[in-house]
């Protein structure tokens, strides 16, 4: 029966980053389209922006993605209570792992240390998350 009703459960999953205006809300916009509704996303950001990147909401326009009524959001413990991984991307964002819930820290890619910027810089951040996102999904959902 245990097993019936956790394959039952959907698998959640909170992107921190920072901001919560950038690498977390493309990680969160990605995983909504690939899994459509099959995995419940969250993000937040350690130091919440007071709004999002404009080339991060581009970058998944492009994609078809809109995340239009997005804003940065803090962590909350409800929020840390309820889902089963916690992904904190890049290295700013200090968080601790939270017993029982898988944590993992993604070191992005950061294109501006090869002298990459703007929208070229945004997609090559984009499609690095897109990928490792791709790959969690698989792993949440065995699909």
């Amino acid at each position: 029966m245990t097993q019936e009703t956790s394959a039952a459960k959907k698998p959640s999953v909170l992107f921190v980053c920072s901001k919560n205006g950038g690498k977390s809300q493309l990680a969160a916009g990605l995983m909504n389209q690939l899994a459509g509704g099959a995995v419940t996303v969250h993000s937040a950001g350690t130091k919440p922006a007071q709004s999002l990147n404009s080339q991060a909401v581009e970058s998944l326009t492009e994609l078809g993605i809109d995340i239009t009524g997005e804003h940065p959001k803090a962590i909350t413990d409800e929020v840390l209570a309820e889902v089963d991984a916690v992904i904190v991307l890049g290295t700013e964002a200090k968080l601790s792992p939270i017993e029982g819930t898988r944590f993992e820290v993604w070191e992005t890619d950061e294109p501006s240390e090869r002298g990459i910027e703007g929208m070229e810089r945004m997609r090559l951040v984009r499609d690095d998350i897109n990928a490792r996102v791709r790959k969690l999904y698989t792993e949440l959902t065995g699909s």
